[in-house]
């Protein structure tokens, strides 16, 4: 490593602080000597027995201290380690970042024009970590999301990436004067149980009720923003004052999910974070030159970083029917490359990469104040890491043109398809084949499934429809009837109320019934509910099952890998696709 020149602390690149100790094997970060220091006295190390080597002054001893340093750089001595600290002190020693390693790196992905963001944490010491935190920008978006980040439950993160122009390497973009809208969002949620997740575009012009805003002012006041009916989801951000908070309420009334926390960036971000991975893969079908944009590509793939990357995501007029939607299309596949890119070895072993990725991710990124600091955005990247690239879902809401319009320039939610999008994403459900992770149940609970079972034939239920999609109810019949034997089965029609999940409610005396048909449908001990038979027609005692909105389709097991899902165009993030 070349050694470091003379001039301020803070023009040192920080990826250059970080040194290959030799004699360890491991990667140490040297702060320069005008760093600002811990306050927090490190261990004095006493000199080993019998070597005869002398302490040093700062409790190292002479044969550390005389360890080959790079011509005209300062080698700090040798320190003991604390046992498996969460996050390294100041010129302590540190790890390199193993492959397999989860608590020394993590990635935290999303789109930056494309609403993209990304961190590295636990790669320094407690002096870097801070000042990563203060690269961060926060905002008061009060109850509009979550008080607080937990590791143990389901989440969804509204990201946000704006066509603001105002800012450094931000002049050439975006509409002038622009207070920065919602040019591109992307409601990321993010399983109980990190088995899967799914990234649900919201398209700019879809038509939408914008509520009154509570927000909060740089000077501290609080001011509320009127609401507006029937305009673009785009202006939800930034016209009359309007912050991150009031995208969130919108979000919430036009699908129903609330998002816990909103990550925001601006075109800067595409720029620094692909040029900090040295660049991206892309594919397109036909050779792209687009004047507006600036870009040039062959047919077949390409590598793009910095403004090139900017303009690839940017682009309306190289792909498809040249408007927002196929633009959607081509930062799904631009960001499924970069998740591919992060998460591969080549920038997961490398420490000049993760801190550049680490500076440029903080840099671009502002979020709501729960989450504001470099421990929870951590704990954030390591909770996303655990999902599989293979189960994240990107799709779009389904809509359809603005009927209201005789020039066709915005949308609204398709009636027949965004409901049940919402439905499945509010209630956990994946988009893609994943073998349910239960929790462990109570022993009481499980001992539901134990016992005898009855004879398909023998047992008599009534099936009725809380949530699935409509008809679901008469499919299930079906197939309990002509496939799984149970021919004392019927159609109850809807319940009172809808429901998340599928349940099985039966008296007592009904329990080799339940337990049986929780074998041919999958059904977990909790999905069981021990409590009062109903009387039908003919005046017999008979079970009630009340089809949920997990409910997967006519005869597949609740616990199966599979799903029956709208039939919507969605892609996953392992996919190599080429825009068209």
């Amino acid at each position: 490593m070349d050694a470091q020149g003379p001039g301020r602390a803070d023009d040192v690149d920080p990826a250059d602080q970080w040194v290959l100790n030799p004699r360890t094997g491991e990667y140490e970060l040297r702060l320069p000597p005008s760093a600002p220091q811990s306050s927090v006295p490190g261990p004095r190390t006493p000199a080993p027995r019998g070597t005869g080597a002398s302490s040093t002054a700062d409790g190292g001893t002479a044969r550390s201290a005389r360890r080959t340093a790079a011509p005209g750089r300062d080698v700090p001595s040798q320190r003991r380690r604390r046992p498996a600290p969460e996050e390294t002190a100041p010129g302590r020693r540190g790890r390199r970042p193993a492959k397999k390693s989860k608590g020394k790196k993590a990635l935290l992905w999303v789109g930056g024009s494309t609403a993209f963001v990304v961190l590295v944490a636990g790669v320094g010491g407690y002096v870097y970590l801070k000042h990563l935190e203060g690269n961060v920008s926060t905002t008061d978006v009060g109850n509009a999301g979550s008080s607080s980040f937990s590791k143990d439950e389901a989440f969804n993160i509204l990201i946000i990436g704006t066509d603001k122009r105002t800012g450094a390497g931000n002049e050439g973009y975006g509409d002038a004067g622009s207070v920065g809208h919602a040019d591109t969002t992307i409601l990321l949620h993010v399983a109980e149980d990190r088995s899967n997740a799914t990234a649900l575009s919201i398209p700019r012009d879809l038509i939408v009720d914008i509520p009154d805003c509570e927000t909060t002012q740089e000077d501290g006041t609080e001011t509320i923003v009127p609401g507006e009916q029937g305009v673009r989801f785009n202006r939800s951000l930034g016209e009359g004052g309007r912050n991150a908070g009031c995208t969130m309420r919108t979000v919430t009334e036009a699908t129903g999910i609330k998002p816990d926390h909103f990550m925001m960036a601006d075109f800067n971000a595409v720029k620094t974070l692909t040029t900090a991975v040295d660049g991206v893969d892309v594919c397109v079908e036909k050779a792209v030159d687009d004047p507006k944009s600036h870009l040039k590509l062959p047919a077949g793939e390409s590598k793009v970083e910095g403004e090139q990357a900017l303009a690839f995501v940017r682009t309306r007029h190289a792909f498809g029917n040249e408007g927002d939607l196929d633009r959607i299309k081509v930062q799904q596949q631009f960001l499924g490359s970069l998740m591919r890119k992060m998460s591969s070895s080549d920038t997961l072993t490398s420490p000049t990469k993760l801190v550049k990725l680490a500076e440029a991710a903080t840099k671009a990124l502002t979020v709501d104040e729960p989450i504001g600091n470099v421990g929870t955005l951590k704990d954030i990247a390591l909770e996303l890491k655990k999902v599989p690239t293979k189960n994240i879902t990107f799709l779009t809401v389904p809509v359809i043109d603005n009927p209201a319009e005789k020039v066709k320039a915005t949308v609204v939610p398709s009636p027949s398809e965004a409901p049940q999008i919402f439905d499945m994403i509010k209630n956990d459900i994946s988009f893609t084949e994943v073998k349910k992770k239960e929790k462990k149940e109570a022993a009481a609970v499980a001992a539901r499934l134990e016992g005898e079972q009855s004879d398909p034939s023998e047992v008599r239920v009534r099936v009725m429809n809380g949530g699935a999609p409509a008809g679901s109810a008469q499919q299930e019949l079906l197939y309990l009837q002509t496939d799984a034997g149970v021919t004392k089965s019927e159609n109850a029609g809807n319940a009172d109320a809808e429901v998340a999940r599928t349940t099985l409610e039966y008296a007592p005396d009904q329990a080799a019934q339940a337990r049986a048909l929780a074998e041919i449908l999958g059904l977990s001990g909790a999905a069981m509910k021990p409590g009062e038979s109903v009387t039908n027609a003919q005046g017999l005692p008979t079970m009630t099952l009340t089809l949920g909105k997990d409910f997967k389709g006519a005869g597949v097991k609740l616990d199966a890998a599979s799903i029956k899902t709208p039939d919507v165009e969605k892609s996953t993030a392992d996919q190599k696709q080429c825009a068209s």
